[in-house]
């Protein structure tokens, strides 16, 4: 009975959930999931907070993980190889093409002198050569964390901003191939020129190899693709690891194949689904985990203790804030900018997050580094990730940018026939209880222009076109578009019903818009929660990608002909943005409405720069040749998203621009203005996309307006 009563006794559960591969799993989904949030809350980035998770966890804490923990382990290792490959991805070629010669010059300086500067530290503090320099390394690259706060501020087209955007494929570039030398030198043994000289030559060979080669593979791959976004997307992740590995084989350290890997295909990509998808994956699940592995390595006792590490971390941030500056100096002499763009392009070189903090922990493993280097490191990255886009915000502010070209400026000769169009609205119609006001909204567009509606039903494609299913499918789309097309008519607008059977609804609605040469996509509001909605995508977002034309998606609470209001809230003071001003005429002169256009500037920018701003938004919307011009409004406030759901209480339609996040390397997405708007309110409302803007699309809503002018 003794012995049958040991064996029932059951391990006690902590033990057992320590066997179980999957508990560490799932504590972590559960501390990305919700440790971000609540750090951003306090106005700190999320990744903060995801270190931090890793340092109460870890050894120096609760002592629940171990950062030699072989789960643990393998998700940081491709959260590493995930991170530079972002980095790689992340880079703007176009900025850099755009301003190649100063792009080249501010990275030589913001690169070379804190380079120098992390060399002399390494240096006087008695770290050896290859570790001083690598030292130096670490302050010269530096990851963008402040993009979304000039994008919101409108300035990315100022020339000194895209010249700090255009260096960082300098500064990573060289970063990341000084740590493959230095890494590889210290495995290779005893230093010489002639191992050196191998090392390079072999560097070289395959940096070409792989950005070459991966860039026309890529090309070639995608070409045949066609739609295909799954095979897409496992083409880019092959291509990540293929690169780590040959890099490995070489005797360089992978994460320099898998940055390498990120620039070649960055072409091939492009801002599409299959990027945003790729980008997705390791923002929300791999790159996480490499954060909080990163907490785990500190060892919190010794870095309080020693005070060797102490005065390391001082004079690691002082000498990175002081030869960042020293930088951006040198840049405003040579070409002549002002104070204001001298310390933007300071603030923007500041956050040491992506390659830093790859290289540094690289560069432990490596033994290059000591424990008190990555300790330094990691402060540095939270003192300049939460400083350098603070200052941005600040400093940034009524920033001029750029001249951009006018949107309604002719184009040439070659596209007079697509510009003397008619004005053609498609109406995708699926949801019966929202289709009525769908069309009602498509009526007062078309009306205006003398144009007409084509309501468009998407029946699924099955293996056999004799299928039950497709014939009900087709049945209920003859359904809806009778009942569409009699609406149009007793609306005074002509109507072209048109069903289509495909594959997809996304695809298909893009194809029937080219084909049927629309001017505008409007559509009905679908879903974007879940984790298959953000993970794949939706239909709203397939067209969006796709569509050659304006998509306006709608959620309507009322009768479009109820609406007498129009808020139109405009973030970025330049000509592009003013498109959804554009679609709002269309509707005001269809009911007499009254449009307001709205700028949300910081509480703290003056009153000369608010003048400044409202004279020139009115002279913008002027440009624009409206019949009825719009009323300007500036309010400075320190939410954009609470000032105008303020205002918008007085508006029955409000008309936002459908624009999405640009992850930073880091792959931490930042709150979207839109989407808390979305969220909060309780008026009509029109999301106005433009994926691939091109001026064809400008030239078309240009012309719209302005025969409704003339007609007026």
């Amino acid at each position: 009975m003794e012995l049958i009563s040991q064996v029932l006794v059951l391990e006690p559960t902590s033990q057992v959930l320590g066997k179980e591969p999957i508990v560490p799993f799932a504590i972590l989904l559960l501390v990305i999931l919700v440790i971000p949030i609540m750090f951003e809350r306090l106005r700190l980035p999320g990744l903060v907070g995801l270190v931090f998770s890793g340092l109460v966890l870890g050894p120096s804490g609760w002592n629940l993980f171990q950062s030699d923990s072989p789960v643990i382990n393998l998700l940081s290792d491709i959260g590493l190889i995930y991170l530079l490959f972002v980095a790689g991805l992340e880079v703007d070629l176009e900025q850099f093409r755009l301003r190649k010669s100063r792009a080249f010059g501010f990275a030589s300086l913001t690169f070379t002198i804190p380079l120098l500067m992390g060399t002399l530290v390494g240096l006087i503090l008695g770290y050896g050569w290859d570790t001083s320099i690598l030292i130096g390394s670490l302050f010269a690259s530096y990851t963008l964390l402040a993009y979304p706060i000039i994008s919101r501020l409108g300035v990315v087209n100022n020339e000194a901003v895209r010249v700090t955007l255009g260096a960082t494929i300098f500064t990573d570039v060289g970063a990341v191939l000084i740590l493959a030398i230095c890494v590889a030198v210290a495995h290779a043994g005893a230093f010489s020129f002639a191992k050196l000289l191998t090392l390079s030559g072999w560097l070289i060979i395959y940096s070409v190899a792989v950005v070459t080669g991966f860039d026309w593979a890529g090309k070639e791959f995608f070409k045949r693709s066609g739609d295909d976004e799954g095979n897409k997307f496992l083409f880019v992740l092959l291509s990540v690891f293929l690169a780590a590995v040959g890099a490995q084989l070489i005797g360089i350290e992978r994460i320099v194949g898998a940055f390498l890997a990120g620039l070649a295909v960055n072409e091939a990509v492009g801002e599409g689904p299959v990027k945003e998808k790729v980008v997705f994956i390791g923002s929300v699940l791999f790159i996480p985990i490499f954060f909080v592995d990163l907490g785990l390595v500190i060892n919190l006792p010794a870095f309080v203790n020693n005070l060797d590490t102490l005065k390391l971390t001082l004079l690691m941030l002082v000498g990175l804030i002081v030869t960042k500056l020293m930088a951006a100096f040198l840049a405003k002499l040579v070409y002549r900018y002002k104070w204001q763009e001298m310390l933007t392009m300071w603030s923007l070189s500041l956050p040491q997050v992506g390659t830093t903090l790859a290289t540094t922990l690289v560069g432990y493993r490596a033994g290059l580094l000591p424990l008190e280097v990555l300790h330094s490191v990691i402060v540095l990255m939270l003192v300049t990730s939460t400083l350098g886009p603070l200052i941005t915000s600040r400093i940034a502010v009524g920033l001029n940018s750029s001249p951009v070209e006018d949107p309604t400026l002719p184009l040439p000769d070659q596209n007079a026939a697509e510009t003397d169009s008619a004005f053609t609205v498609v109406v995708p119609v699926y949801n019966p209880q929202t289709q009525q006001y769908l069309i009602e909204m498509a009526a007062l567009l078309a009306r205006q222009s003398q144009g007409k509606i084509i309501p468009l039903a998407i029946a699924p494609a099955a293996a056999h076109m004799d299928a039950p299913q497709l014939e009900a499918s087709l049945q209920r789309s003859e359904r809806l578009l009778t009942k569409a097309t009699a609406q149009s008519q007793l609306l005074g607008v002509p109507a072209e019903s048109v069903l289509r059977i495909d594959d997809a609804f996304a695809q298909g609605i893009s194809r029937a818009a080219r084909e049927q040469k629309a001017s505008l996509i409007v559509m009905g509001w679908g879903k974007r929660t879940g984790l298959r909605a953000r993970l794949f995508g939706n239909v709203i977002d397939g067209i969006l990608w796709a569509s050659h034309c304006p998509v306006a998606v709608t959620r309507l609470v009322e009768s479009p002909k109820k609406i007498q209001r129009i808020l139109v809230p405009v973030e970025n003071l330049t000509a592009p943005t003013l498109q959804p001003v554009q679609f709002a005429q269309i509707l005001a002169e269809a009911n007499q409405s009254h449009i307001t256009v709205l700028n949300v500037c910081d509480r703290r920018t003056s009153s000369s720069k608010i003048a400044w701003r409202r004279s020139h938004l009115s002279l913008m919307v002027s440009k624009l040749v409206l019949a009825n011009t719009p009323e300007v409004q500036i309010i400075a406030h320190e939410n954009v998203a609470q000032a105008i759901l303020q205002a918008a209480r007085l508006y029955d339609l409000v008309v936002l621009p459908f624009t999405r996040n640009r992850t930073s390397p880091g792959g931490l997405a930042i709150s979207d203005v839109t989407t808390q708007l979305t969220r909060q309110l309780t008026c009509s409302i029109v999301m106005l996309g433009e994926p691939q803007r091109t001026q064809t699309t400008n030239v078309v809503m240009s012309h719209t307006i302005s025969s409704i002018t003339s007609a007026v």
